[in-house]
């Protein structure tokens, strides 16, 4: 039987991506992949990736793209540690998937390699002593040129395939979800890479996603610097809405706050959204887990936020 599609859940930070993507994991045909894979469309990764070797491909783009994916798929992600969960990505995918999928991407993603020349100290200065160390070479990488993208997209889609699908059936699903924010703004690469992917958009008021970003580590600690920060999501996802004919899509758009105020009703339309059928979780929205800040900044800052943020907070859905 058909399960339902896989899910990409997407918002600003922290607006609630978390916790939905904890809840749609709960259900016993969703898994989860428990932490943000940062491979899909952080820089470096398969979107970059798709267009290096594509529309924007020459020799020295397509060794660059490939350098900057080996570095985060064999370094980066595997050394760093998920800061709440205590997983890499390998440990949280699973190892034997993780690296089926990446080893196969070199075979399909080289032409060739060749040593590049390397001069020594003081080469070609026929007066001056060359150095006490020999010529050396590095080698370099010729990335495939695809004149046809949907041939790269297959690759790609088949690595993704053998990491969360492998993962799921491991955990006894038929499907997965996958949490990174900056889905928000990479939507149409995802549908792209998944054609029948269900894009779960959650939205909190962008007042409180402020409040909440100048508590954070990786954050600005300040009102103007998280502004800077956030502002020009918003207004880049505003503009490719407007435009982008969601209402054809696999598209779910909630609000934490009304998931808060009537959880039962708004899990049931959650799940329905996403093509499963209901299922009561341990995990839920709670309004005192949201309230929390209405408080935290004194009338001047908000009235200063609600400025700089412009029409953003009503095209967002909020007043």
């Amino acid at each position: 039987m058909k399960g339902p599609s896989p899910i990409f859940v997407a918002g600003t930070g922290r607006s609630g991506t978390s916790q939905l993507a904890d809840i749609l994991g709960e259900h016993p045909q969703i898994h989860r992949v428990p932490i943000e894979t940062r491979f899909l469309v952080d820089p470096g990764g398969f979107r970059d990736l798709a267009d290096a070797l594509t529309i924007r491909y020459d020799p020295y783009a397509g060794d660059d793209a490939l350098r900057r994916l080996s570095d985060l798929l064999t370094v980066r992600l595997v050394r760093g540690k998920d800061h709440d969960r205590g997983h890499t990505v390998p440990e949280a995918i699973g190892e034997r998937h993780y690296w089926d999928a990446v080893g196969r991407l070199w075979t399909e993603l080289v032409a060739g390699t060749f040593d590049e020349f390397v001069p020594g100290a003081g080469f070609g200065h026929a007066d001056r002593a060359a150095g006490p160390f020999e010529q050396q070479s590095r080698r370099r990488v010729m990335a495939r040129h695809f004149s046809d993208r949907g041939e790269l997209v297959a690759i790609l889609r088949r690595a993704l395939d053998t990491m969360f699908g492998g993962a799921a059936a491991d955990a006894g699903k038929l499907t997965w979800c996958e949490k990174t924010p900056f889905n928000l703004l990479c939507m149409d690469f995802l549908w792209e890479l998944v054609p029948e992917a269900t894009i779960v958009h959650i939205k909190r008021h962008p007042v409180a996603v402020v409040a909440s970003h100048v508590d954070q580590p990786w954050a600005p600690s300040t009102v103007d610097g998280v502004l800077a920060w956030l502002k020009p999501v918003y207004d880049r996802w505003l503009a490719w809405k407007a435009t982008a004919g969601l209402g054809a899509r696999r598209y779910v758009e909630l609000r934490a706050e009304d998931l808060a105020a009537d959880w039962p009703a708004q899990r049931k339309a959650l799940f329905a959204g996403v093509g499963v059928d209901d299922f009561a979780t341990t995990s839920t929205f709670r309004a005192r887990s949201l309230d929390h800040r209405d408080g935290q900044f004194d009338s001047g800052t908000r009235a200063l936020i609600e400025r700089t943020l412009g029409d953003v907070i009503p095209r967002m859905g909020y007043t």
